[in-house]
């Protein structure tokens, strides 16, 4: 029988530890030097395809919904960041948690605290760029409508405002609660990419059998992700 969960505990499972860093006032630098015009890059479409020990899926990214989340994501991406981790909090009928650091040792007390350095930058298709605040944070786009459902993926964070870092969530029912414009639950997760291939591997993560922390007892690791402009 499957563990059933309060929207209360839901949304608790989806917020990253605080980290020291985490509630400092938020400090976001944005440069526009060396704008350029984004008409080329909006034609496109950005995917991002990632290799696992569970097989590999494919995602869409919202590079003109959400630029800013999306091209942070990418500059990750592109620099190996992700490589190596593993997903450290699954739960069925729910989500599957990724992108912390600290959960390339699945067996880390830590995993599911960790983000980006702070300080460090990245740069959006038109050519302005973003400064990641002393906890590696960055602003949150509270601005699409997309819901949670079913194959998106979404931002974690502390629950406290622009907390959101590295981590995000893939969704496997529809958690219209966790939307940011549902107003049931002070929760604020927006949606940045969907899964546009491969949800039967996200379906076999989710059947992970986990243990304490909701951690895959076997890890599963995303040994690669691959942006790919078409």
């Amino acid at each position: 029988i499957p563990h059933m969960f309060s929207r209360a505990a839901l949304f608790l499972s989806l917020m990253m530890f605080s980290r020291g860093s985490a509630f400092l006032a938020p400090r976001f630098a944005v440069s526009a030097a060396g704008r350029r015009s984004p008409m080329s890059v909006m034609s496109m479409s950005t995917k991002a395809k990632f290799e696992t020990t569970k097989g590999s899926f494919t995602v869409e990214l919202m590079t003109e919904e959400m630029p800013i989340t999306s091209a942070n994501f990418v500059d990750l991406a592109n620099s190996g960041y992700y490589n190596g981790l593993t997903f450290h909090r699954v739960i069925k009928n729910f989500m599957c948690q990724f992108g912390c650091p600290n959960s390339k040792d699945p067996n880390s007390p830590l995993a599911g605290t960790g983000g980006p350095k702070g300080g460090t930058t990245f740069t959006l298709p038109d050519g302005t760029v973003i400064e990641r605040n002393a906890g590696g944070n960055i602003p949150d786009e509270l601005i699409d409508m997309t819901s949670n459902e079913p194959g998106t993926l979404s931002m974690a964070n502390t629950g406290a405002p622009n907390s959101g870092g590295s981590q995000f969530f893939i969704n496997t029912v529809h958690n219209s609660f966790l939307d940011h414009f549902d107003k049931s639950t002070p929760s604020k997760h927006p949606v940045f990419a969907k899964i546009v291939d491969g949800m039967d591997v996200i379906k076999d993560i989710e059947a992970s059998p986990t243990g304490p922390g909701d951690k895959p007892k076997t890890p599963v690791v995303v040994d690669s992700i691959t942006i790919m402009e078409e």
